[in-house]
């Protein structure tokens, strides 16, 4: 049998490539579930909203509504990576990745029911579950499967892959709006009824593309069917490590869940009433739920690291300390939450804001400015992903990362600093800004792998990418109660420099979380040139 240590040698060439191919999918059916929301999120919430507020709902609130959505899914993600990847280390990576997948696609398909924000908050949460374990375990599996010299080109299609999926969901939207009174058409030659097919494409279709995100759980037979389990975790599996991951230690993941819950609350309550409280209030109850989360979303680990060294003392075997795992858990999870922070905080608002500014224009020849926008995004992140996976295998993982954090502040700033109309110039920056801010996903998936050994490494990166998002999710509520701050058409005046209102000054500000990213990375491991962890 071959050693842990080179147990990709005993992976054949086909299972390896069927193990690609079925990972990219569910990345890019990722990616395409997290466009398609930053696509038909704004006419989503603004359509529920006029049911109990009437037609004139403010920008402010829809903003508000919309940040509330993203934070939970955010937490849901965060929630996911942990409980599919104890679950991907338990039971192995292609069974449990069956399960996340199911879980995105299902949950996401039945939002387009949905009849208030609430309810679209609530699955899109759940939706997130599935979607978290996801990337967790597809980068695990295929870093395993494949041999060394192949993890940067394998960590820059990972990240491409999720913003292919961008982009498609995007042409889909473009295309979906042109046909729409076709398919309206087409909806009732199959039986459905005339109100309900006018339902379905009403406010540019977004239910329709919502019920279309179920298709990724076709999936799963292909994942069940022709995709081989990571013989790295089959080592583990016949060690007997795997059987130290145990169920009961899930209660602490319930209860870590309860310190985002708490951040999204005290974010939720009308500044009003708290009156002079309100600071200390949302300060504190963040800082408090991240304690919990924190706390909780790592007792998995501690606990199955106890039991192993416990395992390894009665063999005789040397014993790894569990602090070393815990701080790479934490450093990985600041790494991913600054690349979160500044693409949740800036430019995932870019569609939305795209569609603000051509709202007065005729609708006859009103441009299709949030689509666009989401193609160029989409295109640039492609490039940027993959870009930032080789350079980090080049020129170094810490200086790559640094860098990364240079030109995204700088680009994020020139988009939403250099617009005032929508035209090439807004599409030109767009793409820019996108190569920069998204390239962080060509690196983590780089990165990541290598903070961890086998046996925890599902659970150890998917904590680390995914905890970043509860960091995200208080900066996505920071956007919208931003917006309301920045509301005034003078605009935000910083110094020498007048940041715009709305959109450009909140984005503007939020940009800034690149700076703690610039410093945070020169504590973490350099790893370039280190075979994946045993």
């Amino acid at each position: 049998m071959a050693s842990p240590s080179d147990t990709t040698a005993s992976t054949p060439s086909t299972g390896r490539w069927m193990a690609l191919f079925a990972a990219l999918l569910g990345w890019m059916f990722d990616g395409a579930e997290m466009g398609l929301f930053s696509l038909v999120g704004r006419p989503a919430v603004q359509d529920l909203l006029k049911q109990s507020h009437g037609d004139n709902v403010s920008e402010a609130t829809i903003g508000f509504y919309f940040g509330m959505i993203i934070a939970l899914f955010l937490v849901g993600a965060a929630t996911g990576g942990v409980l599919f990847g104890w679950l991907g280390d338990r039971i192995g990576r292609v069974r449990a990745m069956s399960l996340s997948v199911v879980t995105y696609a299902v949950f996401t398909g039945l939002c387009g029911f949905a009849t208030a924000p609430l309810q679209i908050a609530i699955l899109r949460f759940i939706a997130a579950l599935g979607m978290g374990g996801e990337w967790a375990l597809g980068v695990a599996l295929v870093m395993e499967v494949w041999p060394n010299r192949s993890r940067a080109l394998m960590a820059g299609l990972i990240g491409a892959a999720a913003n292919v999926g961008y982009f498609v969901v995007a042409i889909v939207g473009y295309w979906l709006i042109t046909v729409l009174g076709q398919f309206e058409a087409a909806l009732k030659a199959l039986g459905i009824g005339d109100d309900t097919a006018a339902w379905l494409v009403s406010n540019n279709g977004w239910r329709l593309l919502m019920i279309l995100g179920t298709t990724p759980a076709l999936l799963t037979f292909f994942f069940r069917l022709f995709v081989p389990e990571s013989e790295k975790w089959k080592a583990e599996q016949e060690k007997g490590t795997v059987s130290n991951w145990a169920t009961r230690d899930l209660l602490g993941v319930l209860i870590g869940a309860l310190g985002p819950a708490l951040i999204v609350t005290v974010w939720s309550l009308d500044a009003g009433t708290l009156g002079p409280f309100v600071v200390p209030v949302r300060v504190g109850g963040s800082l408090l739920g991240l304690v919990i989360a924190t706390y909780g979303y790592t007792w998995p680990v501690v606990q199955f690291l106890k039991r192993q060294q416990e395992a390894d003392l009665e063999a005789g075997r040397p014993v790894e300390p569990t602090g070393p795992v815990i701080r790479r858990m934490l450093l990985g999870a600041g790494l991913a939450g600054v690349a979160l922070l500044g693409t949740w905080g800036s430019t995932q608002w870019a569609p939305a804001w795209a569609s603000q500014l051509v709202e007065s224009i005729p609708a006859e020849t009103r441009p299709k400015a949030k689509e666009i926008t989401l193609m160029a995004s989409a295109l640039g992140a492609v490039l940027g992903t993959i870009l930032a996976a080789l350079v980090g295998d080049w020129l170094g993982r810490r200086i790559t990362y640094f860098l990364l954090c240079v030109l995204s502040f700088g680009s994020v700033l020139l988009f939403f600093q250099g617009n005032t109309v929508y035209g090439p110039q807004f599409i030109g920056t767009m793409f820019l800004a996108g190569l920069c801010t998204a390239s962080f996903y060509g690196w983590l998936p780089l990165y990541l792998p290598e903070l961890f050994r086998t046996s925890v490494r599902a659970t150890g990166q998917g904590f680390g990418f995914n905890f970043g998002r509860i960091l995200a999710a208080v900066g996505a509520l920071q956007v919208g109660a931003l917006m309301g701050l920045f509301k005034s058409e003078a605009g935000v005046q910083l110094g020498p420099f007048n940041l715009g209102s709305g959109y450009p000054a909140a984005c503007s500000v939020m940009s800034a979380i690149y700076f703690v990213g610039a410093i945070l990375i020169w504590f973490a491991p350099e790893t370039k040139g280190r075979p994946l962890p045993d």
